[in-house]
């Protein structure tokens, strides 16, 4: 039945007003006969979470926020981190900060930003030693979206979680994949979930170990309040002690940010974040040219067991560990195998592909220790996406910054932006050629007058994809210590369909 000409005309209305952008033209009229392709333009809102860092009295945390120079179009724009309210129960000072921030929004009152960013192209800074520091909430909106990142680095200088931890701040999401986690007696893993919107998320925790999933009550409906943070011992939700485990996060209701601080007795301490979706082939990049093991953590979520190689991708070629050129991963048990000095005194990054039976859908993440002795550290670096057509990161220092770009498949150029510094300085950029099958490590050339921190912009602009990562070190009583951020694409821009005319639709 066709509609009658009063329904046609309301029908109309509601497509323009659906449609917002879209040009009302005749049938027969030009424009409307083609569809255009999608255009790419920059995202208006970003969100980013900052794990509570430390409950060590010994530490000190920085927050580094940044936003990429991009083309101005007048807009105004913020960028914000401001504290979340501890989930605690028991916590008395948590309950009453809870109290205290509803009444201050009754009041018109603002929670004040840990840290504020006010302009494109130069980070911001601020730092904490509270041992009792809570998580953050951010958001970015106009200008200041695009691109925006955020780093939290901790240094805990003494006891047995001494080490750099480092962190990137990263959005909230649904499922969160997390190989290289550990039930273990020697290690101290927490979980840490926090939730950006005002209604509760509920989050449901999976354990696998080498046999498989690990017997657990606890795991299931976590409840995470509105604007809270709430930390799980992966050991106090399995009665199950395993070295390697794979921990899976999803939410059945709201969304949440998730990552995991480990403490391993005699070796240190950093953050695990979460891997790239599960897919046939992986990279992890920017393992230390001087590491003295690399264990590699792998996972199959499927119904399929995957059998992958493991190649190693140097400074100048592609090479297969002597006796770990491949590695069986059986459906829904953690897989791992140690590689040992396998980088042999040269920077590399591991890559994971299908070995010869059909792609089947992985995870992986690897463990990297640097020193010996009483002077191990430990860092961990999970698969990540290429940088894409951008991929920043805050934080970076004069001193202790080292760059990796690996390039798995084609060559590639990539153009890389140092950002002028937090308290003064120069931008500088400089281009490098990435060999195909390599990995290039490169230190950063420190801005002209620098000081303070610096943000690191990697953009590729012709080849085959490139992925990144930046290497922290800081030295504390003869420890190296250190700490690994990969570098994914920002997601600055999204794709916005053309919209044309279809008036078929109101053809009933």
């Amino acid at each position: 039945m066709k509609s009658t000409p009063l329904s046609l005309i309301a029908g109309t209305v509601a497509l323009a007003a659906v449609t917002g952008f879209a040009a009302l033209t005749a049938p027969g009229d030009a424009g409307a006969s083609e569809a255009k392709a999608p255009a790419r333009l920059p995202v208006e809102r970003s969100s980013l979470l900052c794990p509570s860092p430390s409950d060590s009295g010994l530490a000190e945390t920085t927050y580094t926020s940044f936003t990429p120079a991009g083309k101005s179009d007048g807009k105004t724009g913020t960028a914000e981190l401001k504290p979340a309210v501890s989930a605690s129960e028991d916590d008395e000072d948590a309950k009453d900060a809870k109290k205290k921030d509803k009444k201050d929004k009754k009041g018109g009152k603002e929670e004040k930003a840990v840290v504020a960013l006010k302009d494109a192209g130069k980070p911001v800074t601020s730092e904490t030693s509270d041992s009792d520091a809570p998580a953050l909430v951010g958001t970015a909106t106009g200008r200041l979206a695009p691109g925006w990142v955020a780093q939290q680095t901790t240094v805990s200088s003494a006891g047995d979680a001494r080490g750099l931890l480092g962190v990137s701040c990263s959005a909230p999401d649904t499922d969160f994949w997390f190989p290289g986690a550990s039930s273990a007696k020697k290690r101290r893993d927490y979980i840490h979930l926090t939730n950006p919107d005002d209604a509760a998320a509920v989050a449901d925790i999976e354990l696998y170990g080498p046999e498989g999933p690990l017997a657990s009550d606890v795991g299931d409906g976590i409840t995470v309040p509105g604007r809270s943070s709430v930390p799980l011992l992966l050991s106090t939700l399995t009665t199950e002690a395993a070295d390697d485990v794979t921990v899976h996060v999803t939410t059945r209701a709201g969304r949440v940010g998730a990552a995991i601080k480990t403490a391993e007795d005699g070796v240190g301490s950093d953050w695990l974040a979460a891997s790239a979706d599960p897919a046939g082939t992986l990279v992890m990049p920017g393992i230390p040219a001087d590491a003295t093991s690399v264990r590699l953590v792998a996972f199959a979520p499927g119904e399929a067991d995957a059998n992958v190689k493991v190649q190693l991708m140097g400074e100048n070629a592609t090479v297969s560990p002597a006796g770990n050129d491949t590695l069986h991963i059986k459906s829904r048990m953690t897989a791992s195998v140690d590689l040992k000095d396998v980088t042999r005194g040269e920077p590399g990054s591991i890559r994971l592909s299908p070995g010869g039976s059909g792609a089947v859908p992985v995870v992986a993440a690897l463990r990297v220790v640097r020193g010996s002795g009483a002077k191990q550290e430990v860092a961990y670096i999970p698969a990540t996406e290429p940088a894409g057509q951008r991929a920043s990161l805050a934080d970076n220092r004069a001193k202790g910054s080292v760059l990796s770009l690996t390039a798995p498949g084609a060559a590639a150029k990539v153009k890389v932006t140092v950002s002028a510094g937090s308290e003064g300085g120069e931008q500088a950029v400089k281009t490098y050629t990435v060999k195909s099958g390599t990995t290039l490590e490169v230190t950063p050339e420190v801005p002209k007058g620098l000081k303070g921190s610096y943000a690191l912009t990697v953009e590729t602009e012709s080849g085959g994809p490139v992925h990144a990562a930046r290497t922290l070190t800081v030295t504390e009583s003869g420890i190296k210590m250190f700490t690994v951020q990969t570098m994914p694409d920002d997601g600055g821009t999204v794709e916005v369909p053309a919209v044309t005319q279809d008036l078929s639709v109101l053809d009933h």
